[in-house]
């Protein structure tokens, strides 16, 4: 619906990938419906995935021992995080819906992406215990992870070799979105792209594009246990 506000984190470093049309897709259709779109295309803006005390303007709380989920959320109360970071917590702060849009890489997401995580859902931000899972400071935003993999639908099956792909969600939509009280939607998930025919990918970008249609009227997934294992 026109009027809200998506932010699509995207990991990938080349614009004519899979992954660069996928983006690309989601960017157009929802302009289309009238929402602001926003990229964070993190190989671009070369992002800074190392957690560091670069992380923190000015002077430590304690600079006896550096502790940097501490430090990190001390600064986040004064304002003292660095620019980069406090530029990534607006877009997301603004957002209705955060799709990250990345290749698998060792059944997790890239680095850089991992990297974008593990700076900018600072404590007294994202969460605060006990303000976490259903009570997580972002409780009125969903998320979409969107993503491609090396291996195909089969080779992901519960009872098959690399074991069901609900299991690789776990840590990404239970341990950090829904940690941080988002909502999470169902995956979008293009199985070994690179190994099918041109028209098999045609058809998984004509099904996002699809998707993406209709997305505001889906109800987020069961986020329980249940859903994964």
């Amino acid at each position: 619906p026109p009027g809200r506000k998506v932010l699509i984190v995207y990991a990938h470093q080349e614009p004519r990938s899979f992954n660069g049309s996928l983006k690309r897709i989601a960017v157009e259709e929802l302009s289309k419906q009238g929402c602001s779109v926003t990229v964070s295309d993190l190989y671009a803006m070369q992002f800074e995935p190392r957690a560091t005390r670069n992380d923190v303007v000015g002077c430590l709380h304690n600079s006896e021992e550096f502790n940097y989920g501490v430090e990190t959320w001390e600064a986040y109360k004064r304002g003292g995080l660095s620019s980069d970071v406090i530029e990534e917590q607006k877009k997301v702060q603004e957002a209705d819906l955060l799709i990250f849009q990345f290749p698998l890489y060792w059944f997790s997401m890239p680095a850089i992406m991992k990297g974008w995580m593990d700076r900018v859902l600072v404590q007294g931000f994202a969460h605060e215990f006990p303000n976490c899972y259903d009570s997580g400071l972002l409780k009125n935003k969903l998320a979409l992870f969107s993503f491609t993999t090396g291996g195909s639908e089969e080779m992901y099956a519960k009872g098959s070799i690399n074991g069901d792909i609900r299991y690789l969600l776990w840590p990404m939509q239970h341990g950090i979105m829904h940690f941080c009280g988002v909502k999470v939607l169902a995956p979008n998930i293009c199985f070994a792209p690179e190994y099918v025919s041109e028209e098999k990918r045609k058809e998984m970008l004509i099904a996002w594009a699809q998707r993406l249609k209709t997305l505001w009227k889906e109800e987020p997934i069961n986020c329980s246990p249940e859903w994964y294992f």
